[in-house]
Order: C-alpha cells, then structure tokens, then sequence
C-alpha cells in the first residue's frame, strides 16, 4: 500500500499528517492546482519528483512546464541533431510514468544553455534567434505569463535561486516577474489574469537552499520505485546511473522551501526606523 507524510517544520517542532491540507496553508480542496516549472527536462523529477509523485497520487490537479528544449544535452557529436527529439520523447515517457496525463504536460521549447539571453517579452520579427512564439511575441516572460494564465495554479514549484546552473537561476527570477505579469490586465492576448499569486515553493538540484527547507515529503518504497523508473526514461544521458546511485541513497525523503513573494511594502521600512527611534535619534 502506498503512503505519503507531509512533514511541516516549526520552531515549535515538526508536524506530520498523511493529508496535505493538514500541511499547507490556505487549502482550496478540490480546486488545489499545482504547477512544476522545470529548466530542464529532467530537473522536477530529480529535484522534487516526489513532490510531484504526492501530488498526483492526492488527486491534486498537477502540471508540469519545461522550458527549454534539451538540445545541449547530447553526450556524443552523433546526438547533436537529433537530441532535442529524443529528449522531448524521453520526457513524456517519463511524465508518463509518473502518471502525469499528456496534456498536463507544456514544452516551453526554448534552447537549452542560453536562458539568460532569452529573458523578458518582446514582438517577434520571424528571426531565427526568435524563439519560441505565442500571440506574436517572444520571450521567456510571454511564454511564462501564458502558462500561468493557462494552468492558474495556486501553489507554484521553481527551482531554487541559489541554483549554480544559470538556467535554474533564471527560470525562478522570470517566474517571479511573471508571476507579478499573470495577474494583472497587461498583455490580455495571453488570457485572463490570474486570480491570485500562487504559494511559491523552490526545490533543490544542484545547491542548497537560501535558509532550511521547512517541508519534507517521505514516500513509501513503490512510490519511491515509481520516481526511479521514471529517471530511468532518460535512456540519452549517459550518466544516469550515477544519477540513480545519488537518488537511492538520499531515499525516500525530499525537501522543500517555502518561499515568498516579497513585494516591496514601505511600511515594513517605517516600521523599522520606527522602533530604531525609540532606542534614540540624533539630529544633525
């Protein structure tokens, strides 16, 4: 039998509860939506597929966005023109596996390596360094914004900022100005705003976390088996099996950081010097 614990650390210890509405504020029941944004193709199972993997197996409504297109990942000069293909079709099986329905799962399709360079929203002019086009525009802001506004998520999954891959790094900034994008009126071809901004959460690949993870997901061995098999789609990468060594000895366990989005609030400033003045002020 399959078991899922949420785990939420405090400072007054940890609480853990089979339900995820037990763990995670603001539950909206049947119209909790889950969205995992992933660099690469393989980054959410790696990262936080079992996250992922107690999402679906909750009932939660889940999708999945990859954002760029897997054509630097070739490990022979044979794969260079074919790799992108065989990536996009290793992903699916690999969604599939997990038990993400086909069309939960978006290709942003942008290149691989270069995320830096394809930054913001800009008009189309049929260039080839274009990129990926939606209403006639470009750019990994448009793309973002339209998969926010598609998928309307309530609780957001990034990889962390403190991410030593650049395209890890870039995918969390321009998800938080798309983000501030999706829900307001700007750029309506893209489709009505948002409701809300989403509960953001980082997951970890290659570095560690800004402060602690406050959430752990444990799994149960045949989920635990599901996330394996589904690395193991990744047939292309000739590492894979020191990627599934790393995997099966950090276990079952997968942690998560509950993130904000901080928008600026003067009043938290004038608070501060607020409470500085009553220590004392000096006029000069």
């Amino acid at each position: 039998m399959s078991v899922i614990t949420f785990n939420r650390r405090s400072t007054t210890g940890v609480l853990a509860s089979s339900n995820p509405a037990d763990i995670f504020p603001n539950w909206q029941g049947a119209n909790e939506r889950w969205l995992f944004l992933s660099p690469h193709d393989d980054d959410i199972i790696c990262g936080c597929g079992l996250t992922f993997i107690a999402a679906l197996e909750s009932g939660i409504t889940t999708f999945a966005g990859v954002v760029t297109n897997g054509k630097m990942g070739y490990c022979t000069p044979e794969e260079r023109t074919t790799i992108a293909d065989t990536r996009k079709q290793e992903c699916t099986d690999s969604f599939t596996t997990l038990g993400l329905p086909k069309d939960r799962l978006y290709f942003l399709g942008f290149d691989d390596g270069s995320l830096n360079r394809q930054g913001g929203r800009r008009f189309a002019t049929g260039a080839p360094d274009d990129g990926p086009v939606i209403e006639n525009a470009t750019g990994l802001q448009n793309s973002l914004v339209w998969l926010l506004r598609q998928t309307r998520p309530n609780r957001l999954f990034v990889p962390t900022f403190t991410d030593l891959h650049p395209d890890h790094k870039f995918t969390n900034s321009e998800a938080m100005i798309s983000i501030f994008h999706a829900q307001g009126s700007i750029w309506p071809e893209l489709g009505e705003p948002i409701p809300e901004i989403p509960a953001i959460y980082e997951y970890a690949a290659y570095s560690n976390f800004l402060t602690p993870p406050t959430l752990k997901i444990t799994v149960s061995e045949d989920l635990f088996e599901r996330k394996i098999n589904g690395i193991l789609q990744y047939k292309s990468q000739k590492q894979i099996d020191l990627t599934i060594k790393i995997q099966r000895e950090n276990g079952v366990d997968e942690f998560i950081r509950e993130a904000e989005f901080d928008v600026f609030d003067p009043k938290i400033c004038k608070a501060l010097f607020a409470e500085a003045e009553k220590i004392g002020k000096t006029t000069l």
